[in-house]
C-alpha cells in the first residue's frame, strides 16, 4: 500500500506492465519464428525435415510462446494487485485501470490458440 498520493506512483505501475506486455510479445514473435524455422529450411533446402529437427522448433516455439502468455497473465495479475492498493488520489479520475489488464489477457489468450494451432497442425 502506497502512502504517496502521487499518481506517478500508478503510472510507474503502469510503466511496468506496459515493458512486461513488451517482453511477452517478443517473447510470443520469437517462439513463432522459431516453430516457423522448420518449414523456412524444408522450403529453402527442398528436402523434408526429419522428425526430430521438426519436433524440436516445434517444441522450442511453443515454449517460448507458452513463456509470453504466462508473462501476459503474470504482469496483468500483478499490476490489478497494485492498482487496488492505491489511493485514490494515486490513480487518476476517469481513468481507465483495466485495458491494459484486458490487453494482457487477450494477448495470452491468442497466445494459447496458436499453441493450440502449432500442436494441432504438426502431424
Amino acid at each position: 500500500m502506497s502512502y504517496l498520493d502521487d499518481p506517478r506512483v500508478f503510472f510507474a505501475a503502469e510503466r511496468t506492465l506496459l515493458a512486461w506486455q513488451r517482453t511477452a510479445i517478443a517473447l510470443m514473435g520469437f517462439g513463432f519464428v522459431v516453430e516457423r524455422f522448420g518449414l523456412f529450411l524444408r522450403m529453402t533446402t527442398g528436402q523434408p525435415l526429419n522428425g526430430a529437427q521438426r519436433g524440436f522448433s516445434l517444441w522450442l516455439g511453443v515454449a517460448l510462446l507458452g513463456m509470453g502468455a504466462v508473462a501476459c497473465v503474470a504482469a496483468a495479475i500483478q499490476f490489478r494487485r497494485v492498482v487496488v492498493g492505491l489511493s485514490e488520489t494515486e490513480v487518476p479520475r476517469g481513468y481507465w485501470t483495466e485495458f491494459g489488464v484486458w490487453l494482457n489477457f487477450a494477448l495470452a489468450v491468442l497466445a494459447l490458440a496458436l499453441v493450440v494451432h502449432f500442436i494441432g497442425t504438426s502431424g
